[in-house]
């Protein structure tokens, strides 16, 4: 009997270590996939409180839960808090940032861009036929797609003008070409050659200096004048890397065509500069949108921004222009929400249900990009990108992160005027 109390002790003192061996790895997995799709960052009004997902993750500071935050000063101010999963268990330490109450002037206008490099982009490079056989000039010396050139012997490039100028000026000596690649500048010697065609110095380069296009416009903020528009940055379409921002205005557009969305083709909107005078100036051209400050300020209706923490899967509104220049609130569902923080315009999955829009363009087009999504009477996104498979379906970028990046251009542009 002794022995076989004994067996039964084992087996369930075994029983005991299996199962406390497994809630350990539950309870490390769980912590795991709270802290990978948690944010490491959360912005919070001033004076309010942090209960995320139904009340299951809280803010924790100075030993206090849920603890009203001030900024107790000049806005924006951050500090670090810890991440609590039911009020009780800490995930990890994340930065908040306190901002004023914020209400920004919803848009979802189509506007026109036309928008100046600052330099000159290098967008593809082409052999020369010479009397000596064909060469490259420019790929031998080591100039790349997507380069940026800012000066050849030292005079600044502002135009395709001006370095097809300087080269042809040459009479084959070889010359510095001054270029800018992921903010490094660095100096090249290319060796022009005379092209058999035309009896021209050339170096084998494509070039572009300027880019116009359509969007949306998500919302004008009333306390700095500024705008926001696109929630993405306009990229070369040969390069696919951000055009380098010297100068450009946004004017107002009609739409007054639609290339349908099909499977495998985005759709499109078509539209026309309705005026020739700047609605504002660009200010900045970065991965969340494009960003400036207007010449006037917009009519429409005035809503907070909602933070991210304030995102919710479900039933929003898209704010969009699809004929003239008047938008309309379409439905649509948040399908899927991506909180990390590394992840630039693609945090929310929409997928667009309204009967009268997928009829008329089959969910979202080019042109769209930029429009307001509405939840809770909140601004809490805007349209970016469409699935090019699936065009009822598209990303979005939180609203916060156009917001915080306004903030930061306005404040920019105010020490420079200083």
């Amino acid at each position: 009997m002794r022995r076989r109390g004994g067996e039964i002790l084992k087996k369930i003192m075994k029983f005991l270590t299996v199962t406390a061996a497994v809630a350990e790895l539950l309870f490390a997995a769980v912590l795991g996939t709270a802290n990978y799709f948690t944010p490491d960052s959360y912005t919070v009004a001033e004076g309010g409180s942090l209960k995320w997902c139904s009340g299951a993750f809280s803010l924790m500071r100075d030993g206090k839960k849920n603890v009203s935050v001030s900024a107790g000063g000049r806005f924006p101010k951050t500090y670090q808090a810890t991440l609590m999963l039911c009020n009780a268990i800490p995930v990890k330490t994340v930065r908040v940032n306190v901002v004023d109450k914020t209400c920004v002037v919803l848009s979802g206008k189509p506007f026109g861009i036309k928008m100046f490099t600052n330099g000159v982009v290098v967008v593809g490079l082409a052999d020369i036929q010479t009397e000596s056989g064909v060469c490259n000039p420019a790929s031998d010396a080591g100039l790349c797609v997507g380069d940026v050139i800012t000066a050849i012997n030292g005079k600044t490039m502002e135009s395709n003008i001006d370095v097809e100028k300087a080269v042809e000026a040459s009479n084959g000596d070889t010359e510095v070409f001054t270029v800018r690649e992921n903010g490094q500048k660095r100096d090249i010697t290319v060796q022009p050659v005379r092209a058999e065609s035309d009896g021209l110095y050339k170096v084998g380069l494509w070039v572009r200096d300027s880019t116009a296009g359509i969007g949306t416009l998500t919302y004008y903020d009333p306390s700095t004048d500024y705008f926001a528009g696109l929630g993405h940055g306009i990229c070369d379409s040969d390069t696919g890397q951000l055009m380098p921002l010297l100068s450009g205005d946004i004017v107002s557009v009609a739409i007054n065509g639609i290339t349908k969305g099909q499977r495998g083709t985005p759709g499109e909107l078509h539209g026309y500069f309705s005026s020739d005078n700047a609605m504002g100036s660009l200010s900045a051209n970065v991965a969340c949108g494009v960003f400036g400050r207007l010449n006037r300020s917009i009519q429409g209706t005035a809503v907070k921004i909602g933070m991210k923490q304030d995102v919710k899967p479900g039933a929003v509104k898209i704010l969009t222009t699809i004929q003239g220049s008047a938008p309309q609130y379409y439905d649509a569902q948040i399908e899927r929400i991506n909180y990390r923080d590394d992840v630039q315009s693609k945090n929310i999955v929409l997928h667009v249900t309204d009967p009268k829009l997928l009829s008329q363009t089959g969910g979202i087009v080019q042109g769209m990009s930029g429009s307001p999504i509405v939840q809770n009477g909140m601004l809490v996104g805007a349209v970016t990108h469409v699935f090019v498979n699936d065009p009822e379906r598209g990303y979005g970028i939180f609203a916060e992160k156009m917001l915080m990046e306004t903030r930061s251009v306005s404040a920019r542009e105010k020490r420079l005027a200083s």
